[in-house]
This record gives structure tokens, C-alpha cells and sequence, in this order.
């Protein structure tokens, strides 16, 4: 455990500590609560650190360095703050490391440049971008139930132009190529946004891309399929407006039916019928007339054989 010379104890309710940093890790525009909170609370217990308990709001600066009113003379709050920065194991790199978790609820104030060697504060509900130069400015506060003090993060004071967690990125890249917003695009989570007119229908089977061959499963993959074959009920023929100067697209024509054979009458029927067996009597097969007589027959060696002969 660290020796530390300052105690919770001895510290002056109401003074200032301020912090200057590099933004690391923060969650200043909303609490930390509910579920949000229990499983904080539970990986911080597994990491040996006491857990918060209460909705609060966190923040962690990377380089810390108290900003002393008096740098010969440092006061007790300040000494307080500057003995419980630290190191980080996991990224010694970004040197004295300090955290803060400010119990209660309410947000902490953020303030940004404007431009004219002030700031204002910052009410657009965004967190502000990891990497930020900002000075936390802390107050000390003493519990009801508790003799120590404790701090709570009261302002965050961002020292450059001001960079928002997310989304950043593409908002420069866009405005690289000609694209600006007049305000920071805000992420819409569903539900927000009230939906106009109607939605399209969603088939629950597998999706299938008609110009890909494509089907999609209820997994998300893409797999090839075959192509879909769509039959169109036949539809009329409109008008089409076409722009001045192209030439008109051909209409469909309608295809030209035969015109309706008039029904026979029976006798009619019958003498068709008559004429057609007549017809077929003595029709030759593909080899000839028919032998007279059994066609299988070797009795009349005379005759000559249906079909096609040879002489020899």
C-alpha cells in the first residue's frame, strides 16, 4: 500500500484541484447505472479495486500534471491529487496516469474554446475524444456519514478545439472531399426517429439476388443460388412518356389469333369422318402398299414384294 502524506482527512471542503492530461478513458454526458454499473463494479472487483456502488460519471487523464497556484508553495488539496497519480502497467508509455470517479448525479460541466481566448460550455451531449488536452477541474466535498472528504469532478476544460468521441473521422474525410456538415452528424439509435409512410415489406425466407445469383441465409452468409425466373401476368399496354428529342420506345403488339373455325354439325361430322377412313384405306406404309393376303405369309412365291426391290 502507498505511503501517502496528505490524508482525505485533512483536506478543505470547497478548494480546487486542477489536472491537465491527455483524455484517456471517459463518461461524462450520462451516468454510469443500472446494468452499466453492475458490471463495472464486477470487473473492477476483479482487477482487486473496490467498487463504486452509486451512479457516477469517470474520467481518466494520461500525463497528469497538477496545476499548482502557487508551484513553490502547493497546498494540501493539491498535494493530496498529485501523490495518488499512478502508473499504468499496462501502458507505462503515457506516464503518470490520474482517475477519478464522481459519485452523485450530476454531469460534470464541459467547457470549450470559442475562439477568442474564452470558453463556453458545451451543451451538445457528445463525449468528448480520447486524446484531448483538458484540465479536470476538481472540488472537494464532504460526505454526511463521512469524516473524509471526497472529489468530485466538477468542469472539464478542453484546451484545443474541441474532438468528439467517434465519428470524427469520417466527418474530416468527408469535409477532405468537398462534403460538410453545418452541425456534427448525430448517431440516431432506433425508436428515435419517427418512420413516415409505409415500409417496405421483409420476407422472412432466404433473400435472392436476381443479378448476383446470390441467397443470403437467416445466418447472414452468401452462398451462390440459382437465378430467379419471374413470370409476369400479361398487363396492358399504356402510354409511356418519353424526353423530347428520343425516339418513342416500340409498344408491344398484340399477337394476332386465328379467327374461331365454326362447329360442325353431326352429319357434317360424319361424312368428314368417312372421307378421312376412305382416305387412309389404302394408304402405303413407309415401305409400300400392303401384301394382299397374310403378310407373313411364303405361299404365292410370285408375287413381288412390297416396298422397294432390287433386280439382279
Amino acid at each position: 500500500m502507498a505511503n501517502y502524506s496528505v490524508t482525505a482527512e485533512q483536506l478543505t471542503e470547497g478548494a480546487l484541484v486542477l489536472v491537465r492530461g491527455k483524455l484517456g478513458f471517459a463518461r461524462l454526458t450520462r451516468l454510469i447505472e443500472g446494468a452499466e454499473l453492475q458490471a463495472s463494479d464486477a470487473r473492477r472487483a476483479q482487477n482487486g479495486m473496490n467498487p463504486v456502488g452509486v451512479p457516477h460519471t469517470t474520467a481518466t487523464v494520461t500525463g497528469a500534471e497538477v496545476i499548482c497556484k502557487d508551484s513553490a508553495n502547493p497546498t494540501l488539496e493539491e498535494r493530496f491529487v498529485a501523490e495518488r497519480r499512478y502508473a499504468s502497467k499496462k501502458r507505462p508509455e503515457t506516464g503518470a496516469n490520474y482517475s477519478i470517479d464522481s459519485k452523485g448525479r450530476n454531469l460534470p460541466v464541459i467547457a470549450i474554446p470559442n475562439g477568442d481566448g474564452q470558453v463556453t460550455q458545451d451543451t451538445s451531449g457528445q463525449e468528448l475524444a480520447q486524446g484531448l488536452d483538458v484540465t479536470l477541474v476538481l472540488r472537494v466535498y464532504k460526505p454526511k456519514t463521512y469524516n473524509k472528504r471526497g472529489l468530485a469532478l466538477e468542469q472539464v476544460i478542453v484546451n484545443e478545439p474541441v474532438k468528439y468521441y467517434g465519428g470524427n473521422a469520417s466527418t474530416a474525410e468527408l469535409a477532405s472531399r468537398g462534403i460538410v456538415f453545418a452541425a456534427p452528424p448525430q448517431a440516431v439509435q432506433a425508436g428515435q426517429n419517427a418512420p413516415v409512410g409505409e415500409a417496405a415489406p421483409i420476407d422472412a425466407t432466404n433473400v435472392a439476388d436476381a443479378g448476383t445469383g446470390t441467397v443470403i441465409d437467416e445466418n447472414g452468409f452468401a452462398f451462390p443460388a440459382p437465378a430467379a425466373v419471374t413470370v409476369q401476368a400479361a398487363q396492358p399496354v399504356q402510354a409511356q412518356a418519353h424526353p423530347v428529342g428520343t425516339a418513342a420506345p416500340v409498344a408491344a403488339q398484340p399477337i394476332a389469333q386465328a379467327p374461331a373455325q365454326p362447329a360442325e354439325t353431326p352429319d357434317e361430322q360424319i361424312a368428314r369422318l368417312m372421307r378421312e377412313n376412305a382416305a387412309l384405306k389404302d394408304a402405303g406404309s413407309a415401305i409400300g402398299a400392303p401384301a394382299p393376303g397374310n403378310p407373313w405369309s411364303d405361299d404365292d412365291q410370285n408375287v413381288a414384294p412390297a416396298g422397294i426391290t432390287y433386280r439382279t
